[in-house]
């Protein structure tokens, strides 16, 4: 999800495709790659491109406050490559992350030339296998807190959204980062990937399945990292029960056995939310889905029409 802060408004607001494909142009100029007739793949938290000249994705930072993080990426990725892990590799040669006209730029390798995601259990092996890994204190990881980046998804929609939303949705949130202060986790702390879901792992050329989007691997309780699978397939209804199964018989571990589930799924679905809303000058799509998500909410309804983006 998109952070930033105050000013972010009106960053996120002038982040258009027009805004970032002239970013993308001179990205690729500084780098000696060729910009011509790249595919924007997703705008969103980042602007993804797929290069046509080169087998390489440029992602583009919507947050211009966001150096740091991307710098963990990086890092992040080149321990990850060190490890053999499969994960999403920076293109090489190439120094990153890159500043161009206040925008921050990291050049990947394309995994393929169509989006075709692994599977549940291959997202279960990845999890456990990076579960496992120690990381090097050079990392820099943070301790992960999810409501660092929700009070500052509040407060950018002030002046966007209906404020009668916003103030329940601020009131939710203040409610559960009480109740995620109380609770107990059982898995051990320590690496996560901060945003794992089936669409964070992509089928690689050579079949293998692999994780991309490394900006938000940090040091977590590993419950974090199993909450999507279980709210996609509980409340959203985007995995089957046979598919969320498999998951659980891979990874080991049954989230929605666990008594904190329901809060970390509520929290989850606050963030989405949020995420949705502070889209919601950008795109019609985003400003029919924010109200009916907070409909749903408010009176415990059916998530069942939520749409992916």
């Amino acid at each position: 999800m998109a952070e930033g802060n105050e000013s972010g408004t009106d960053q996120r607001e002038h982040f258009t495709e027009e805004t970032a494909g002239a970013a993308l142009r001179s990205a690729c100029e500084s780098a000696g790659l060729d910009a011509a007739g790249a595919e924007l793949l997703r705008l969103g938290s980042n602007a993804v491109y797929r290069l046509v000249a080169s087998p390489v994705i440029v992602r583009i930072a919507r947050d211009r406050d966001s150096l740091e993080e991307m710098e963990r990426a990086v890092r992040v990725a080149r321990w990850l490559a060190e490890e053999d892990f499969p994960a999403v590799r920076l293109v090489p040669g190439v120094g990153q992350p890159a500043t161009v006209d206040g925008h921050v730029v990291t050049f990947w390798e394309n995994v393929q030339d169509r989006e075709e995601y692994a599977t549940l259990e291959e997202l279960a092996d990845l999890l456990r296998r990076l579960h496992w890994l120690k990381e090097p204190e050079s990392l820099g990881l943070p301790y992960f807190d999810p409501f660092a980046k929700v009070w500052t998804s509040l407060r950018n929609l002030r002046g966007v959204v209906d404020e009668k939303d916003r103030s329940f949705l601020e009131e939710r949130a203040q409610r559960l980062s009480k109740e995620y202060d109380r609770l107990d986790f059982v898995l051990p702390f320590g690496l996560i990937h901060g945003d794992a879901n089936i669409g964070n792992v992509l089928r690689h050329r050579n079949g293998q399945a692999v994780l991309i989007d490394l900006d938000g691997v940090a040091l977590a309780p590993r419950e974090w990292d199993l909450v999507l699978t279980a709210l996609f397939y509980d409340r959203l209804g985007w995995h089957s029960r046979g598919q969320y199964e498999a998951f659980v018989h891979r990874y080991g571990f049954d989230l929605m056995n666990w008594p904190g589930y329901s809060v970390l799924a509520d929290i989850r679905e606050l963030m989405m939310t949020l995420w949705v809303g502070q889209q919601v000058p950008t795109d019609e799509r985003f400003a029919a889905e924010f109200p009916k998500r907070v409909r749903a909410i408010r009176t415990d309804g059916s998530r069942k029409d939520w749409q992916a983006f």
